[in-house]
């Protein structure tokens, strides 16, 4: 199929046949290989679906080796395959009947890239057409594409190249006629421009759909007879009268988020005992994972039922209404910036740091060697929901919502030029009930804000949902919290400024929504997004004029390019002498660019001058102070600048005659010279003659 000028193909029954489904894609010269795989058996007793994704990049793929000078091999994935995993997972797991409990894994490979197109793309395609070839039950396929803006023009599927000097880079999934994953980055983008792109991605994605059912028409296997969480309806009977007579629906509908979960977890409990008396051992684990297959139905279908027939929510809000919003700066004393933002029970605090651009992140990935000069962690303690488990780092769901956090900063940060700063922002989510990732976003607007970044513009996000009926009557939510989330529909997380979008993602848990849906839930996460941004502006209306004391301060210096192996010196001599002797970080770029950080004043001055000096290109008619470091008869020797001699004659020491130069200087002593000239092998000719007081200093 030509998709934008460049073929894509499919080839299968070559690679990887004893997987339920395989098959290898290439678009350009990138090539996935996609594996589906399910196990022979079911888990009894679980109430969550077992799939697990896994982007398994290979350096080889783009002719790399490892960076590393003692591991070679390639281990735990980076943030990047970590993100393209989460991708392809959000757009098949809609898909699956959730009833299902074989274990099921897809893997996609990165066997080359081109470095022009995605390989995300690709691999989602490829996992599509090895699960729709399989006899894995899914209803797919889909499809995924990139659609790029440039000075209002739109292009699909960009080269990599291109996306990096666009305005806007949309990632659209989805089936053929609904749409179920996005993931948006944009420069202040309109919410009409964000939609007609959309819409341009998602006509594009029902053809490539459209492309992948002849071939599964064609070479799908007939789909395995899996076992399925199914209750009888006598037990379903049973359960759902235990359910209101535990007044579960009551529970649910408690607005306190502590006394809700109390309640429910109460009913779980006791639903359990009542298991373990009424059934066997041996009948007691599939009668619990059908039990507590009808405790989420019921759940979901209270949600609902309330929501669409009577617009009621969980917490009694209305379905435009947000929660209560607070905002905080400056609440630690030692930080260079700081911001605590609460949306109802969700609560985030953002720390900013501010350091040089030394210490930038280098990435070194299959795709890309790049630095990012700005970060964010989002952690997500377990204390945040109540809960205690082990603390073992960022798993993948924490680096998804970071890297949604970061990417709507972004397009509102300084240049390097003015600003060279480079920029850490953490954000502890201390409790949450909620889009907690857009909690995190609007606390690193107030975080940079404290910190005295100049923003070009506030940032801020909010999570909107949707319930949706089997007649396909919706109700759209603003602001959801943990029940809307779980329970709901929809989970679209819309970031930006008062001038337009910066961020998007997209997550279903029915099989899609349309462009008219999407237009609408933009429509409405705007007027929602400016009530959070008035909130936030009446805590801090703009960055402050002044940085924390804490924070270092960068002198920035423009040298000749040449002049750079002069700062550095032999073996990077000269300038580690200068850091030692002036406490500053040093970091010099290849066009001359020196940026000088210094957390006292006087260093930064003092390595400054220091610079200045080793770079200066002396001109006649300047006057130096120097000191003599050698004396010859015919004159003495004077080092005007650090490793910069010029001579002064004899004739040139005094305005009178004179017979010695040791009668008028002496090794060590300083003096005044003024540069006569700088003759055509470029030595210098000085001279210490009263007449230089007449000549400006340097």
């Amino acid at each position: 199929m030509e998709i934008s000028g460049k073929t894509l193909s499919a080839e299968f029954g070559v690679l990887a046949q004893q997987a339920n489904g395989s098959v290898k894609v290439q678009y350009g010269d990138t090539v996935v290989l996609a594996t589906a795989t399910m196990s022979k058996d079911r888990r009894e007793g679980m109430d969550w679906f077992p799939l697990f994704v896994d982007y398994e990049e290979r350096f080889y793929a783009a002719g790399k080796i490892k960076g590393s000078r003692f591991i070679k091999r390639e281990g735990r994935p980076s943030d990047k395959a970590v993100l393209s995993g989460r991708i392809i997972d959000r757009t098949i797991r809609p898909l699956f009947d959730k009833r299902m409990r074989n274990e099921i894994q897809v893997i996609t490979t990165i066997l080359s890239i081109d470095k022009e197109n995605d390989p995300a793309i690709v691999a989602t395609i490829a996992a599509s057409l090895a699960l729709g070839i399989s006899d894995i039950p899914w209803n797919g396929p889909v499809s995924a594409v990139r659609v790029g803006q440039k000075e209002g023009a739109f292009f699909l599927n960009p080269s990599n190249n291109e996306l990096e000097k666009f305005d806007a880079d949309v990632l659209v999934a989805g089936t053929d006629g609904k749409i179920n994953m996005i993931e948006a980055g944009a420069n202040e983008m309109s919410n009409k421009d964000m939609h007609q792109a959309i819409s341009m991605g998602f006509e594009q994605v029902n053809a490539i759909c459209q492309f992948q059912q002849k071939i599964i028409d064609e070479l799908g296997k007939g789909k395995a007879l899996v076992k399925l969480t199914t209750p009888s309806k006598e037990f379903t009977t049973k359960i759902n009268a235990f359910f209101k007579e535990k007044r579960l629906d009551e529970a649910f509908y408690t607005k306190d988020r502590a006394q809700r979960d109390e309640k429910m977890e109460a009913v779980k409990t006791t639903l359990v005992e009542f298991l373990e008396n009424e059934y066997s051992e041996e009948e007691f684990s599939q009668r619990k994972g059908e039990a507590l297959l009808l405790f989420d139905n019921f759940l979901n279908d209270i949600l609902h039922d309330r929501i669409i027939n009577d617009g009621e929510r969980p917490d009694g809000r209305k379905i435009n209404e947000i929660r209560n919003i607070s905002a905080q700066v400056k609440v630690l004393p030692r930080t260079h910036g700081s911001g605590l933002f609460n949306r109802g029970e969700t609560q985030a605090l953002t720390v900013a740091t501010l350091g040089s651009p030394g210490d930038e992140q280098i990435i070194d990935t299959m795709e890309v060697d790049e630095k990012r000069r700005y970060i964010h962690h989002y952690n997500f303690p377990p204390f945040s929901v109540g809960e205690v488990r082990p603390m073992r780092g960022p798993g993948r769901r924490e680096i998804g919502h970071g890297a949604l956090a970061e990417k709507a900063l972004i397009p509102v940060l300084p240049s390097k030029d003015g600003f060279p700063y480079t920029m850490l922002l953490v954000s502890e989510v201390l409790s949450s009930n909620g889009s907690s990732s857009m909690a995190s976003t609007c606390g690193s607007t107030l975080a940079l804000m404290d910190a005295g970044v100049p923003l070009k513009n506030p940032v801020s996000g909010i999570a909107m949902g949707i319930v949706v009926d089997e007649n396909d009557n919706y109700k759209i939510l603003s602001d959801i919290q943990g029940p809307e989330d779980h329970w709901g529909d929809m989970d679209f997380k819309v970031a930006g400024t008062k001038d337009g979008i910066t961020a998007m993602q997209l997550d279903v848990k029915i099989d899609g929504i349309t462009p008219q849906i999407v237009q609408e839930v933009l429509n409405r996460a705007y007027e929602s997004r400016m009530q959070i941004m008035d909130v936030m502006l009446t805590t801090i209306s703009a960055p402050r004029e002044e940085m924390s004391e804490y924070a270092p301060r960068i002198i920035i210096m423009k040298i000749n390019p040449d002049k750079i192996r002069t700062v550095i010196g032999p073996g990077g001599k000269v300038i580690n002498q200068i850091i030692d002797e002036t406490g500053v970080q040093i970091d010099i770029e290849d066009d001359g660019s020196v940026f000088i950080t210094a957390e006292e004043a006087e260093g930064g001055k003092k390595a400054q001058e220091w610079i200045k000096n080793l770079t200066h290109e002396p001109k006649a008619g300047e006057i130096y102070k120097g000191k003599i470091t050698k004396i010859m008869d015919f004159g003495a020797f004077v080092e005007i600048l650090p490793g910069k001699e010029g001579l002064v004659h004899i004739s040139q020491l005094a305005n009178q005659r004179i017979e010695k130069v040791g009668d008028i200087v002496k090794e060590g002593q300083e003096v005044s010279v003024r540069v006569l000239e700088i003759d055509s092998l470029g030595r210098l000719n000085l001279t210490m003659k009263a007449d230089l007081t007449k000549k400006q200093d340097v």
